[in-house]
């Protein structure tokens, strides 16, 4: 899920040929400050590089901002019930770290895999709303965003009840009244301890991986502060031991930056892909509140359908005028009863080919992130050792002609 699929055929082959395999592939480049104060924000250029013909050609390069891309998962989320969206990084609330260039560079490669994930799902990447994103003009766009859809009006609405009714239900089962209704299903049940249990892993390794990041940075300032300490006090002596301090000082000074370079590259191939899998995780916790709620729709109103039809047997024992509106009622409860019924199949369906592509895609990713770790470690290792290797001929002379 790290790792953007994305195509390299379009470099060799006319984008427009009929021979061509099909391709997407989408770039997030360029990341500029655009106006002041509170008012800033940081803008992308999203290139997108194709031969579908359903795009307007084989190159476009538009504009877009954070909101632009929240704009894209929200409908997603709404319209693709059961398919895992892929997760947005969150938004920095720290003012001092918003514009920092190395935030934006974080935000910048999670935005890239996040859109080229969306671009390169079979389902997700035939969405009109992708190719509203790629395509649309800046003022089209923001149109869009702003736009009072039905979507928009309750989506809000409809999360805080879905809150309010778990919240409910939570009370109403510790208190006695009544047991949730849910599924019973054995293999769910194991997926959903798996998705809790994971999540809980991954916080916990990527919390541990901040803290080697951490490390590596305050050893990289410390051998920096120790070499400028070391190369005045070489600077202090005229003779054979301060020209060793002076080199020892210059070695540490270079260790420094290799710390630097390497904490960096431990932020972005190891911690950031491991803070990603947390928010995929939490990603899929969000459809499996989605298949709950499905579930229970479809469920009260196979109900209701069963109570209304012994109201409506009554009536027709009676012969009841009421009858005739009776089984009219009938008949949309049934219809969105079974609806409900197709609705609920659709979401397991989807999860379970979902889950089976997650857990591809999870051993590629993790994969990569803990070779990129182990390599950079190792590349470390042997180049810390290798130039303090290279100090011990003139420090041993050094302490030798003391004797």
């Amino acid at each position: 899920m790290i790792t953007p699929q994305r195509s390299s055929s379009g470099s060799s082959q006319s984008p427009r040929s009929p021979s061509s395999q099909p391709f997407l592939s989408v770039s997030v480049t360029d990341p500029a400050k655009m106006g002041n104060g509170v008012q800033a924000y940081i803008s992308y250029k999203v290139i997108t590089k194709t031969n579908l013909p359903e795009y307007q050609g084989p190159e476009k390069i538009v504009i877009r901002r954070y909101s632009d891309f929240v704009w894209l998962r929200d409908r997603l989320f709404e319209k693709y019930k059961g398919i895992f969206i892929p997760p947005l990084p969150e938004k920095s609330t720290v003012e001092k770290f918003r514009f920092s260039a190395e935030f934006i560079e974080m935000r910048r490669q999670a935005l890239d895999i996040f859109v080229n994930r969306i671009a390169s799902h079979h389902e997700l990447q035939q969405s009109d709303e992708l190719r509203t994103f790629l395509q649309a003009d800046e003022q089209t766009m923001e149109r869009a965003r702003f736009q009072d859809t039905g979507i928009f009006k309750k989506k809000p609405a409809d999360l805080m009840q879905i809150f309010k009714d778990v919240q409910s239900k939570v009370s109403d089962v510790v208190l006695g009244k009544e047991k949730p209704v849910e599924e019973s299903n054995p293999e769910y049940e194991k997926l959903k301890h798996y998705i809790f249990e994971l999540e809980n892993h991954l916080a916990e390794a990527q919390k541990h991986a901040y803290r080697l990041v951490k490390r590596h940075r305050e050893l990289g300032q410390s051998l920096s502060d120790f070499g400028t300490a070391v190369k005045l006090l070489g600077a202090c002596e005229g003779n054979t031991l301060g020209k060793a301090f002076s080199e020892l000082g210059a070695k540490s000074e270079v260790l420094s930056i290799k710390l630097q370079k390497e904490s960096y590259h431990l932020l972005m191939n190891f911690e950031e892909p491991l803070k990603d899998y947390v928010r995929a995780v939490q990603s899929i916790k969000a459809t499996i509140a989605e298949r709950a709620n499905a579930f229970r729709q479809q469920f009260e109103l196979a109900e209701t359908v069963k109570l209304k039809e012994i109201d409506l047997n009554k009536l027709r024992l009676t012969r009841s005028e009421k009858m005739v509106d009776a089984e009219h009622e009938y008949e949309e409860l049934k219809e969105d009863s079974e609806e409900a019924i197709r609705r609920f199949e659709m979401i397991v369906r989807l999860m379970n080919e979902e889950i089976v592509r997650f857990q591809e895609q999870k051993t590629l990713d993790m994969g990569l992130a803990f070779h990129e770790f182990a390599k950079g470690q190792a590349r470390l290792a042997n180049g810390i050792a290798d130039a303090w290797r290279s100090l011990l001929p003139k420090l041993e002379a050094c302490s030798s002609s003391q004797h």
